[in-house]
């Protein structure tokens, strides 16, 4: 109980404490019988309900505070627009309109929501609802739109207003806040700029209260939906924002008397002397700072130390075809990256275990020292795609980013500020070193986007697979060839996932495509839409440079809340002016190991192999034979080919005809796209009702291929095979063939055989329900999944890398050990 009271002081120590430092004490006020001194717990089943209230309390105590705050806006705001229209004007209406826009709206939506709300904790009970609230309050947030649109506007009026009259100056400066009632402060002084911020700290505030509350409420209580909707409105109104900075604390003066301001700021990786070098990337309003972290002893203070700038007034954007040379790229073989991934996940799986373990945390320590290291490598050697910047009187330097949205932000944020009327500003030795040294207090971003620097409590993201249906767009102004792509994160950094078809010629495009997607600890979905370029002097300047326009870019959160459900969610993405409207529904990965065998034996899907292969009387089934020699025929030079996921509908298509049977299937796989019909393959083998290796045999598998002895290993591994079904032998053994030829074509599909083991062992090879429902008591599916997976892409890699293999050959061959593994 002890631990649960600190929890509840720590909250409301984190929502009552302001920005300036003040923290305000109640009295014996209205909400003085819900502080924190006065409350006590009575019983496991009232926890919940009392955190709740303790949540609401707080909420509370903040808004009365923000309310001051607003009124505080609007007491000079009325005297000023009455002197607006006199003979001696402080300012004009206009001007008077820009600044205080909108903050009466504001005002008076959290006075009716503070008004409603205060009865309601006052006579606090299980019976108490109030969603509604925090839903109607949510769905008026198109008010803070407008007024974070004007906010810059805003406050440039009323510096250059208060520049400009003395009177206005000492107003804007010696605002006077109420305190809380009965409270002790009774006022406070604060200027105009920093309440202007205010409400847009607000929205920000209010999205984690909503997600203390959701966390305290039961899922069958009424306000449960109520507060999940309010949720997603808030979540996807702070993504459609571009996020505004304090500037306060973001704020540099320049020698000259100008405000330098940080716009935004970042880990990148730049390619320097050949290598790759984590730098933290400051853009100010007219420059931007290259930086790497000093080395310090410890105890002392982490410095910055200035790599190099650009003035904004002389940066371009670089093409290769605009630079003399470009910088070599260390490129890391694909499966490097993937055991990492892997050798990560295991990790983690062992943190979690020792966590459980008495006397645990030195080894814990050990264990996330060794996951740093390995998520920065990661970190470091995943980027690919090339963003150039150049010195108009000197340099070019060279990031790589693993996201063409994260370039896009880069791009997009240099240019906006461009349009301004920038002067070049070069500065002094001492000038550089004062604006470096103040870049550890400005930062946004304080540490690597790793796993191990993010907090216990932090939500871990989602392991599955995310399904989601691109359905259409619109809001554009012209005809075009349209696209978009998908991209989710893992492992600190975001990956391009999927890609729709390219719908031609249109202002409204309907793709209705399926995809899915695996997570790997995802907790965003990015969608991006391109207009496709035709010009092919354009293409192929960079294996990973993409040319075609980005029209806009979106991204919505992964809440855990709203994606696990048997329904599809609908959600819509606004993008500079485009709506993009997408459906998704999320499977665990411990239900995803799961196979379901088929109802119905006359079709090939999750039906046993030596079934389907008996009722063809053929030794491979036609699945099988059909996939392959399509793709050999026309995918085996395509780039990523059994990587990158086909589109579910069409695959869903094959699946349909293929277990079925009808007469269409050559004409259909000749028309249909190869990654497709990839995916279709890969599907059988996922839906078989016990892995084409056998459930029987995967731990005699993980035995085998942990052994040292080559010879031990190459009998073990040898008599395995010879142990499977014939009908499983010899599907397998085409299979590795196949595998084997696409492999040869690396050069031009970037699929070497370790990429292909990452995709194809986890599919051929999984470990059991039986042997899941053995380990549970331990760790969870997911944690088995690590675990195993390894030796599953080593299992299937090693067939991959052995000299052929034939039917023939393994059944002449004396057995070593004897048929009962």
């Amino acid at each position: 109980m002890e631990e649960e009271e600190e929890e509840v002081l720590c909250y409301l120590d984190r929502v009552l404490e302001e920005e300036e430092g003040e923290v305000f004490e109640y009295g014996d006020g209205e909400l003085d019988h819900i502080t924190p001194t006065h409350r006590q717990f009575k019983g496991d089943g009232e926890k919940g309900l009392e955190m709740k209230k303790l949540v609401l309390s707080g909420f509370l105590a903040s808004e009365e505070i923000y309310i001051n705050q607003l009124e505080a806006l609007l007491l000079p705001m009325r005297p000023l627009k009455a002197t607006a229209t006199s003979s001696q004007p402080v300012l004009t209406i206009q001007q008077v309109e820009t600044i205080f826009y909108k903050i009466q709206d504001i005002f008076e939506i959290h006075k009716e929501f503070y008004d409603a709300l205060l009865p309601n904790i006052q006579q606090w009970d299980e019976k108490v609802t109030v969603g509604h609230l925090f839903q109607k309050l949510a769905s008026q947030l198109g008010v803070y739109k407008a007024f974070v649109d004007n906010y810059k506007v805003a406050l440039e009026t009323a510096e250059k207003c208060s520049q400009a009259n003395l009177q206005f100056h000492q107003i804007s400066e010696n605002l006077k806040v109420k305190g809380p009632k009965d409270s002790k402060d009774c006022t406070t002084h604060v200027s105009m700029e920093a309440l202007l911020y205010k409400p847009i700290d607000r929205v920000t505030r209010s999205t984690l209260v909503l997600h203390d509350l959701l966390k305290h409420t039961p899922k069958d209580h009424p306000d449960f939906p109520l507060l999940q909707d309010a949720l997603r409105i808030s979540q996807n109104f702070l993504s459609s924002i571009n996020e505004e900075i304090d500037p306060r604390r973001t704020a540099v003066t320049t020698p000259k008397g100008e405000a330098r301001q940080l716009v935004k700021d970042g880990f990148l990786v730049e390619v320097s002397e050949s290598s790759r070098k984590l730098r933290h990337v400051f853009l100010f309003t007219d420059l931007l700072l290259c930086a790497k972290m000093k080395k310090t002893s410890v105890g002392r203070h982490q410095q910055y130390e200035c790599k190099w700038y650009i003035p904004l007034a002389d940066l371009t954007f670089q093409t290769l075809d605009d630079s003399d040379s470009s910088p070599s790229i260390q490129v890391v073989p694909e499966h490097e990256i993937e055991e990492m991934k892997i050798k990560i996940s295991v990790l983690k799986s062992e943190i979690q275990k020792e966590k459980k373990a008495p006397k645990g945390q030195s080894r814990v320590d050990r264990l996330r020292k060794k996951m740093n290291e390995q998520e920065s490598w990661l970190l470091l050697h995943s980027p690919t795609i090339p963003f150039r910047v150049h010195n108009k009187h000197g340099k070019s330097y060279q990031f790589l980013l693993s996201s063409d949205y994260e370039r896009s932000d880069w791009r997009e944020s240099i240019q906006k500020l461009q349009k301004k009327d920038l002067q070049t500003c070069l500065l002094s030795p001492v000038e550089l070193q004062v604006l470096t040294s103040s870049c550890f207090k400005l930062r946004t971003v304080h540490n690597i986007p790793v796993t191990s620097n993010k907090d216990d409590e932090e939500t871990p993201g989602l392991y599955g697979f995310l399904h989601v249906i691109v359905h259409s767009a619109k809001g554009f102004k012209d005809s075009a060839n349209l696209y978009c792509t998908l991209e989710v994160d893992s492992y600190g950094y975001f990956v391009s996932k999927a890609k729709t078809r390219v719908f031609r010629d249109t202002m409204e495009p309907h793709w209705n495509e399926e995809f899915e997607i695996e997570l790997e600890g995802s907790q965003f979905l990015r969608i991006l839409c391109y207009e496709n370029c035709y010009d092919k002097s354009l293409l192929n300047k960079d294996d990973n440079e993409i040319v075609d326009k980005i029209m806009g870019k979106g991204q919505v959160q992964l809440d855990p809340q709203t994606v696990q459900s048997k329904n599809w969610h609908m959600d819509v993405i606004e993008m500079n002016g485009i709506k993009v409207e997408f459906s998704m529904k999320f499977t665990s990965r411990d239900l995803s190991l799961k196979r379901t065998p088929s109802k119905k034996q006359s079709g090939v899907f999750g039906v046993k192999i030596n079934v389907v292969t008996k009722r063809e009387r053929s030794k491979v089934p036609y699945i099988v034979r059909q996939c392959i020699e399509e793709v050999e025929k026309r995918g085996i030079d395509e780039v990523g080919i059994y990587r990158i996921s086909g589109v579910a509908t069409d695959i869903q298509a094959l699946k349909v005809v293929f277990d079925t049977n009808t007469k269409d299937i050559l004409v259909m796989l000749s028309d249909m796209d190869i990654n497709a019909i990839a995916g279709t393959l890969k599907l059988y083998f996922r839906e078989l009702p016990e892995p084409l290796l056998t459930d029987r045999l995967y731990p005699a598998f993980m035995e085998g291929i942990a052994l040292s002895d080559p010879a031990a290993k190459e009998n073990c591994m040898m008599h395995l095979l010879r142990t499977l079904p014939d009908p499983n032998l010899m599907t397998f053994l085409p299979l590795l063939d196949h595998l084997k030829r696409v492999a040869e074509k690396e050069p031009v599909n970037k699929m070497s055989l370790h990429n292909l083991a990452t995709v194809f062992g986890p599919t051929l090879l999984r470990p059991s329900e039986s042997e899941i429902a053995k380990a549970q008591h331990i760790t969870s599916a997911s944690d088995i999944w690590s675990h195993d997976v390894m030796a599953q892409v080593q299992v299937l890699l090693y067939y991959l890398q052995h000299p052929p293999i034939s039917f023939a050959e393994l059944k002449r061959n004396t057995l070593y050990y004897s048929t009962d593994v």
